[in-house]
Protein backbone atom coordinates (compact mmCIF):
# COMPACT_ATOMS: atom_id res chain seq x y z
CA UNK A 1 0.00 0.00 0.00
CA UNK A 2 1.23 3.69 -0.53
CA UNK A 3 0.82 6.17 1.94
CA UNK A 4 -2.48 6.93 0.36
CA UNK A 5 -3.91 3.55 1.21
CA UNK A 6 -4.07 3.03 -2.83
CA UNK A 7 -2.57 -0.45 -3.35
CA UNK A 8 0.59 -0.70 -5.16
CA UNK A 9 0.55 -2.01 -8.57
CA UNK A 10 1.80 -5.84 -8.51
CA UNK A 11 4.55 -6.93 -11.08
CA UNK A 12 3.39 -10.22 -12.94
CA UNK A 13 5.13 -11.88 -16.25
CA UNK A 14 3.02 -14.09 -18.88
CA UNK A 15 4.97 -15.90 -21.77
CA UNK A 16 3.40 -16.93 -25.09
CA UNK A 17 5.13 -20.05 -26.38
CA UNK A 18 4.58 -21.15 -29.59
CA UNK A 19 4.57 -24.85 -31.23
CA UNK A 20 2.91 -25.95 -34.42
CA UNK A 21 0.27 -23.10 -34.54
CA UNK A 22 -1.08 -23.62 -31.07
CA UNK A 23 -0.22 -21.76 -28.15
CA UNK A 24 0.50 -22.62 -24.54
CA UNK A 25 -2.28 -21.61 -22.11
CA UNK A 26 -2.89 -23.24 -18.41
CA UNK A 27 -6.25 -23.85 -16.98
CA UNK A 28 -6.16 -22.54 -13.30
CA UNK A 29 -8.65 -22.24 -10.96
CA UNK A 30 -10.42 -19.08 -9.70
CA UNK A 31 -13.29 -17.92 -7.68
CA UNK A 32 -15.65 -17.99 -10.56
CA UNK A 33 -14.44 -21.86 -12.03
CA UNK A 34 -11.78 -22.34 -14.46
CA UNK A 35 -10.09 -19.69 -16.05
CA UNK A 36 -7.55 -19.67 -19.27
CA UNK A 37 -4.13 -17.76 -18.91
CA UNK A 38 -0.78 -17.81 -20.39
CA UNK A 39 1.84 -19.11 -17.85
CA UNK A 40 1.91 -16.63 -16.01
CA UNK A 41 2.63 -15.32 -12.46
CA UNK A 42 4.59 -13.07 -9.84
CA UNK A 43 7.94 -11.28 -9.50
CA UNK A 44 9.98 -12.21 -6.51
CA UNK A 45 12.36 -10.59 -4.87
CA UNK A 46 15.93 -10.56 -6.39
CA UNK A 47 15.25 -12.02 -9.92
CA UNK A 48 15.27 -10.45 -12.85
CA UNK A 49 11.47 -10.41 -14.90
CA UNK A 50 12.84 -12.64 -17.74
CA UNK A 51 14.32 -14.93 -14.71
CA UNK A 52 10.82 -14.65 -13.20
CA UNK A 53 9.11 -15.79 -16.67
CA UNK A 54 10.74 -18.69 -17.53
CA UNK A 55 10.34 -20.11 -13.75
CA UNK A 56 6.59 -19.52 -14.10
CA UNK A 57 6.22 -21.44 -17.35
CA UNK A 58 8.34 -24.40 -15.75
CA UNK A 59 6.16 -24.21 -12.43
CA UNK A 60 3.02 -23.85 -14.27
CA UNK A 61 3.19 -26.25 -17.11
CA UNK A 62 6.41 -28.07 -16.87
CA UNK A 63 7.59 -26.63 -20.12
CA UNK A 64 11.33 -25.46 -20.16
CA UNK A 65 11.37 -22.44 -22.58
CA UNK A 66 14.11 -20.10 -23.88
CA UNK A 67 12.65 -16.58 -24.33
CA UNK A 68 12.78 -14.94 -27.42
CA UNK A 69 11.61 -11.60 -27.36
CA UNK A 70 9.79 -8.82 -24.93
CA UNK A 71 6.13 -8.33 -26.32
CA UNK A 72 4.71 -5.39 -24.29
CA UNK A 73 4.24 -4.01 -20.97
CA UNK A 74 0.23 -3.97 -19.87
CA UNK A 75 -1.36 -2.07 -16.86
CA UNK A 76 -4.79 -3.32 -15.51
CA UNK A 77 -6.87 -2.40 -12.92
CA UNK A 78 -9.03 -5.41 -11.39
CA UNK A 79 -12.61 -5.12 -10.63
CA UNK A 80 -11.76 -5.16 -6.95
CA UNK A 81 -9.18 -1.91 -7.26
CA UNK A 82 -6.12 -3.84 -7.32
CA UNK A 83 -3.60 -2.90 -10.01
CA UNK A 84 -1.58 -5.20 -12.49
CA UNK A 85 1.79 -4.07 -14.67
CA UNK A 86 2.18 -7.59 -17.01
CA UNK A 87 5.26 -8.03 -18.74
CA UNK A 88 4.80 -10.38 -21.67
CA UNK A 89 7.57 -12.09 -22.98
CA UNK A 90 7.49 -14.36 -26.28
CA UNK A 91 9.73 -17.95 -26.02
CA UNK A 92 10.55 -21.35 -27.58
CA UNK A 93 9.78 -24.47 -25.85
CA UNK A 94 12.56 -26.71 -24.98
CA UNK A 95 11.65 -29.69 -23.41
CA UNK A 96 8.32 -31.13 -21.61
CA UNK A 97 8.69 -32.62 -17.89
CA UNK A 98 6.00 -34.76 -17.58
CA UNK A 99 6.77 -36.05 -14.17
CA UNK A 100 6.39 -32.40 -12.84
CA UNK A 101 3.84 -31.66 -10.57
CA UNK A 102 2.18 -28.20 -11.84
CA UNK A 103 2.00 -25.33 -9.00
CA UNK A 104 -1.12 -24.97 -6.97
CA UNK A 105 -4.33 -24.04 -8.59
CA UNK A 106 -2.64 -25.14 -11.72
CA UNK A 107 -5.56 -27.88 -13.40
CA UNK A 108 -3.75 -28.64 -16.50
CA UNK A 109 -1.36 -27.18 -19.66
CA UNK A 110 -2.99 -27.21 -22.83
CA UNK A 111 -1.92 -25.96 -26.20
CA UNK A 112 -4.48 -24.00 -28.25
CA UNK A 113 -5.33 -22.39 -31.48
CA UNK A 114 -5.84 -18.43 -31.38
CA UNK A 115 -9.18 -19.16 -32.73
CA UNK A 116 -9.66 -21.54 -29.61
CA UNK A 117 -8.27 -19.29 -27.35
CA UNK A 118 -10.81 -16.69 -29.02
CA UNK A 119 -13.62 -18.57 -28.51
CA UNK A 120 -12.93 -19.02 -24.55
CA UNK A 121 -12.83 -15.33 -24.39
CA UNK A 122 -15.10 -15.49 -21.57
CA UNK A 123 -12.72 -17.42 -19.63
CA UNK A 124 -9.65 -16.16 -19.85
CA UNK A 125 -8.17 -14.85 -16.60
CA UNK A 126 -8.42 -10.96 -17.14
CA UNK A 127 -7.72 -8.47 -20.35
CA UNK A 128 -4.35 -8.87 -20.38
CA UNK A 129 -4.62 -12.57 -21.51
CA UNK A 130 -6.00 -11.08 -24.41
CA UNK A 131 -3.95 -7.95 -25.14
CA UNK A 132 -0.89 -10.21 -24.70
CA UNK A 133 -1.89 -12.65 -27.25
CA UNK A 134 -3.14 -9.29 -29.83
CA UNK A 135 -0.23 -8.05 -29.34
CA UNK A 136 1.63 -10.90 -30.51
CA UNK A 137 -0.20 -11.96 -33.34
CA UNK A 138 0.56 -8.76 -34.54
CA UNK A 139 3.93 -9.64 -34.05
CA UNK A 140 4.96 -6.78 -31.44
CA UNK A 141 8.30 -8.43 -30.98
CA UNK A 142 11.17 -6.36 -28.70
CA UNK A 143 14.99 -7.50 -27.98
CA UNK A 144 15.10 -9.00 -24.63
CA UNK A 145 17.94 -6.35 -23.81
CA UNK A 146 15.23 -3.79 -23.31
CA UNK A 147 14.79 -5.52 -19.38
CA UNK A 148 17.63 -5.24 -17.26
CA UNK A 149 18.21 -6.18 -13.69
CA UNK A 150 20.33 -3.50 -12.43
CA UNK A 151 23.12 -4.45 -9.98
Amino acid sequence: MTAAGVPRPRVTVATVVARDGRLLFVEEESPDGYVINQPAGHLEAGESLAEAAVRETLEESAWRVRLTHLVGIYQWRAPNGQAFVRVGFAAQPLAHESGRPLDAGIHRALWLTPTEVRAERARLRSPLVEALLDDWLAGSRFPLSMTHLAK
